[in-house]
């Protein structure tokens, strides 16, 4: 038998590959499928069922394109509603794979098909779990994301609780609990950076867990604190329920060289969104004027989704030579398909054919700390309401980039702001979309709050009445 964890970081998500004889299946498979195609081959392989724990929401799954490319059968839980042919299963149904056995459990409380795996082996021994959403390292599945009218957050919260207790605690200490997301995803509020552990030991140090907690006690503790989902969770969701164009179909169209003039053109004309993936530092150097800056270097995926509010917004882009693919596919992950080419011999082609440039004002910490004495200083801390609230510059306004689109009329034109983030990544893109509706005097503080502190500046720990929620 073989297991493999398949994690992408961008994403903080576990995909798996799991083996017995010349039978294999996928859990929770990525939108770029070959890799597991290619693995199977490998390995003498055929790959018999692709098993989803959920609806994901936070990407695009891969389970179309793989049951086309290898005859493999769908799989989802209980209560799901596809537009696809798939096999629903029944709590308890039992999947042989080569010498093992794969049993579902219906766990619903993230969502209401959500299931659980768990892996018999060849002994018959109960030897892990693929939770999805259910149980994560240190945290379970937030519970808000589907709430309908007759459904809410609190119910989905209590069919947690119970899950957890009746179908997951009863297994041995000694299953291993293999989730779907780690640190870094918005499916959870205290995801460990580990991805994987033993359930025993989580009985021991994951909050949701505790053997004395009520049912009221988990509604209120997994509900509190919750941020609002990314505006493109819905939107993946429905992807993942109702079909998706292949993703071979969107990297031929999305992986288009475009000269010059073509390029300028689709911005100009076309209403193409331009999206430049550089570095920040090239970014803040010069770049195409009102581009909109998402490094691909950071968490690319999820700040496109929670940025750009279309799934259908034509895209043009520019990259660094060679990760052309990599910007396609990443945007393929999180639904974003009408990707039309990129800029040939990206950033320095624009600049020989002599077209127009802009650049960021940027300052380092110690020149900033010289602007905090005037009381016309305007700062904007665009982290997240959490690292504002636990220390930040005394002046400085909470203007969080997830909720920058809900909040563009708090910012005036005719003044001038100084942006910093974490360490100088967030607050560039944050620069970059308000510089592409107009907000033109802004100073991005390079390093951003880990510089800051190393200068000494005057910070405080809370403020309530300038925080933007």
């Amino acid at each position: 038998m073989k297991i493999e964890q398949i994690y992408t970081g961008c994403l903080a998500q576990g995909a798996y590959y799991i083996q017995s004889g010349d039978e294999a299946v996928i859990i929770d498979p990525l939108r770029e499928v070959d890799s597991y195609v290619e693995k199977a081959k490998e390995n003498g392989a055929t790959i018999k069922y692709i098993f989803e724990t959920h609806f994901h929401a936070d990407f695009v799954s891969g389970h179309l394109d793989l049951a086309k490319k290898t005859g493999g059968k769908i799989v989802f839980g209980p209560t799901a509603v596809t537009a696809f042919d798939c096999h629903v299963g029944q709590d308890g149904e039992v999947f042989e794979v080569g010498d093992i056995k794969i049993k579902l459990l219906h766990t619903p409380g993230h969502t209401m098909e959500s299931s659980t795996f768990l892996l018999i082996d060849e002994q018959g021994k109960e030897t892990a779990i693929f939770s999805g959403d259910t149980l994560f390292i240190g945290d379970v599945g937030r519970p808000d994301l589907a709430v309908k009218s007759d459904l809410t957050e609190k119910d989905l919260a209590g069919f947690l609780y119970e899950s957890l207790r009746t179908k997951i605690m009863t297994l041995p200490d000694d299953v291993v609990v293999y989730p779907a997301h780690g640190a870094g995803s918005a499916c959870g509020k205290h995801m460990s950076s580990e991805t994987w552990d033993t359930l025993g030991n989580q009985k021991k140090t994951n909050y949701a867990l505790r053997a004395d907690m009520t049912k009221d006690e988990f509604i209120k503790e997994v509900t509190e604190g919750i941020m609002p989902p990314p505006q493109y969770f819905a939107k993946n969701a429905m992807m993942n329920k109702s079909g998706y164009e292949s993703i071979d179909t969107v990297m031929q169209t999305g992986t288009v060289p475009l000269d010059v003039e073509t390029f300028e053109a689709m911005a100009n004309h076309e209403g193409a969104l331009v999206l430049d993936t550089r570095h920040q530092n090239d970014f803040v150097k010069s770049h195409i004027p009102n581009s909109i800056f998402i490094g691909i270097d950071g968490n690319f995926a999820p700040w496109v989704g929670a940025l750009i509010t279309d799934l259908k917004q034509p895209i043009v882009f520019i990259a660094d030579p060679g990760r052309e693919e990599e910007v396609v596919t990443r945007l393929s992950r999180v639904g974003y398909d009408n990707t039309l080419g990129y800029l040939n011999g990206s950033f320095a082609s624009w600049t020989a054919a002599g077209k127009e440039t802009a650049n960021l004002a940027s300052i380092s910490p110690e020149e900033f700390e010289t602007h905090l004495n005037s009381s016309h200083t305007n700062i904007l801390d665009v982290r997240k309401p959490g690292e504002y609230t636990s220390e930040h510059v005394d002046q400085a306004i909470n203007f969080p980039l997830d909720f920058i689109n809900s909040h563009m009329g708090e910012v005036n034109a005719d003044n001038q702001y100084y942006l910093y983030c974490a360490g100088g990544y967030r607050s560039v893109i944050a620069s970059s979309i308000l510089k592409s509706r107009g907000i033109h005097d802004l100073v991005n503080v390079e390093l951003g709050f880990k510089g800051i502190i190393e200068t000494g500046i005057s910070r405080t720990e809370y403020v309530c009445p300038t925080t933007i929620k």
